[in-house]
């Protein structure tokens, strides 16, 4: 990795957020089973991301300013107790961000990272849950998030379709160093994602080069989806459930499983699972009936234990469930679950 074309961050302004009690910081800003790409770094009660983010006001329409997104350091600092939070937020800059904008982010960062979600009757009701009960305890006031856009959030689902995560890991690096910028910032040096525009002038066949195959076509695809305007992230947001699957199934290369963790990892519905990856089904069917993976329970007869087991929390306490075991994995060896990781 060169510096010769890393961009230093100078401008350095403070924002202060207060979660919704109880709050779990490392848990909420670390996720275990994310694979590890190079736009971030967490150590425990901080957290350092890059953060492309336009330069218009999302609440009021997406009135453009006529300049490009601004590329932005971000460091997340655990200042307050899982029942008095307090979070706060250095953010670095190549400009000085003015407070309209700061706003704006402030708003975006507790969207993303679900800090004003209330976890209060979903503890209640499962507290005594034999399996869930004690994890809920154990990992109070952890909440879902996925700190990328909607199109980042794709360009990396591409990136991990059928193959090992190591190799994803290269993949996704590959294409922060030809199309990305390296920000250098509170003495770190994180890659930030190009926008869809970027890759406009790009051909497929370069794309290629980079050994990631297949996904060229799906990247340029995708991408100019965005850049034509057939899909805007917060007018989405806005749309029903079923509106919103119509919409993303519109996507080239989505399909249900996708649109199944975009509308609970980015749109926030919390409520139903309707889809299961062959290799989420082979995790599940061990971690709920410690079903050998390789011969795992139906998909069918999964959606229905979680429809029956969980009702309308269906995908947090799955998510409380996947978490635990991941943190589990970063302090044992876990053979049968390394077997599916291979990263």
């Amino acid at each position: 990795m060169t510096d010769h074309n890393c961009e230093r961050l100078t401008s350095k302004i403070i924002l202060e957020i207060i979660p919704t009690s109880p709050f779990n910081f490392d848990a909420t800003f670390h996720k275990p089973d994310h694979y590890p790409t190079q736009d971030n770094f967490w150590e425990p009660g901080v957290k350092w991301q890059t953060m492309v983010w336009p330069n218009f006001v999302p609440p009021s329409g997406g009135t453009s300013r006529g300049k490009p997104p601004e590329k932005l350091g971000l460091k997340f600092i655990n200042t307050g107790s899982t029942d008095k939070p307090k979070i706060t937020v250095k953010v670095y800059s190549f400009l000085k961000l003015d407070q309209e904008y700061l706003n704006n982010l402030k708003e975006e960062l507790i969207y993303r990272y679900s800090l004003s979600l209330d976890l209060t009757e979903f503890d209640q009701k499962f507290r005594d849950d034999p399996q869930l009960g004690p994890i809920i305890k154990r990992w109070k006031g952890m909440r879902p998030m996925h700190y990328s856009s909607l199109y980042e959030h794709i360009i990396i689902m591409i990136m991990l379709q059928n193959c090992t995560v190591r190799r994803s890991v290269s993949m996704q690096q590959a294409l922060f160093e030809h199309y990305g910028t390296l920000l250098s910032f509170d003495n770190k040096k994180l890659w930030a994602f190009w926008e869809p525009a970027d890759l406009e002038i790009i051909t497929e066949e370069e794309l290629r080069g980079l050994k990631i195959g297949y996904r060229a076509k799906f990247i340029k695809r995708i991408s100019s989806q965005f850049v034509n305007h057939e899909v805007n992230e917060f007018a989405i947001r806005k749309m029903s459930q079923e509106e919103q699957k119509e919409k993303l199934l519109s996507l080239y290369g989505i399909g249900p499983a996708s649109v199944n963790d975009l509308l609970w990892e980015v749109f926030k519905h919390y409520d139903k699972l309707v889809k299961i990856s062959p290799w989420q089904q082979k995790i599940y069917s061990k971690l709920f009936f410690d079903r050998d993976p390789e011969n795992p329970i139906s998909e069918d007869k999964l959606l229905h234990f979680f429809e029956e087991k969980y009702g309308r929390y269906q995908m947090l306490a799955v998510h409380y469930l996947w978490e635990d075991l991941w943190w589990k994995r970063q302090n044992e060896h876990i053979p049968w679950l390394e077997k599916l990781i291979r990263l």
